[in-house]
């Protein structure tokens, strides 16, 4: 894991530009917290460079949004070239036939609920977001969708993140027990509402399917001779 407050407090004069790389790196899955980035930046805001406030604020939040377009960006134009390359294909790492049945499986699940999935996935870290960014890339959802969505979510984030570091100033180490428990409760909690409702959905498509096998007696014998 790379020392993000040796970096940032280190090169605090800097700490807008030093800030923007580091949350541009995260987008690339480099060991990087987005959470420290914004805190740590945050502290040295109201501490140490309160005349660069916006500033440092600016260089987070672009760092931030530009990451998440650049990771849907490598899941858009890359991810499917590496997952079908003939290398791991011959290797037998990757099962072409089963894997556009997963796509498939993403797809129509995005279609249904992507816009959910992006917005309240972001809150979550431990590279989930970075998943679902590049899924959303991956199953191709509308650029300007996906912008506008994020952009929201970024927002939220960023404005809760970068206040907490503000408020706390030389103390944001306080904040660190206390945000490790709300990323894992919020995950589960995230990760449980989005269950049900995959669940939810697909028990609702066998209801309809039985209900269309009985109004349709003829639909229903050919598929049992069948």
């Amino acid at each position: 894991m790379i020392d993000v407050k040796e970096i940032l407090v280190g090169m605090y004069p800097y700490v807008q530009y030093i800030s923007f790389g580091l949350l541009m790196l995260s987008g690339m899955s480099f060991p990087i917290s987005e959470d420290i980035v914004f805190i740590i930046s945050a502290s040295i805001a109201a501490t140490v460079a309160p005349h660069n406030l916006y500033y440092i604020f600016a260089g987070c939040f672009l760092g931030a949004y530009l990451s998440d377009i650049m990771a849907y960006s490598i899941g858009r134009y890359g991810l499917k070239r590496i997952l079908f390359s003939p290398i791991l294909v011959r290797l037998k790492i990757v099962n072409p036939e089963k894997l556009r049945e997963r796509i498939e499986v993403l797809t129509g699940y995005f279609a249904a609920y992507g816009g959910k999935t992006l917005f309240f996935g972001r809150f979550i870290p431990f590279g989930m977001r970075n998943a679902i960014f590049m899924t959303c890339g991956l199953i191709r959802m509308h650029p300007g969708k996906f912008m506008l969505i994020d952009l929201c979510a970024v927002t939220c984030t960023s404005a809760i993140l970068f206040s907490l570091g503000y408020t706390f100033g030389n103390n944001y180490d306080v904040i660190f027990p206390y945000l490790s428990r709300y990323k894992f409760v919020l995950a589960g909690l995230i990760i449980s509402v989005l269950a049900v409702i995959i669940v939810r959905n697909a028990l609702k498509k066998r209801r309809e399917s039985k209900g269309d096998a009985l109004n349709n007696p003829d639909l229903s014998s050919k598929n049992l001779i069948g």
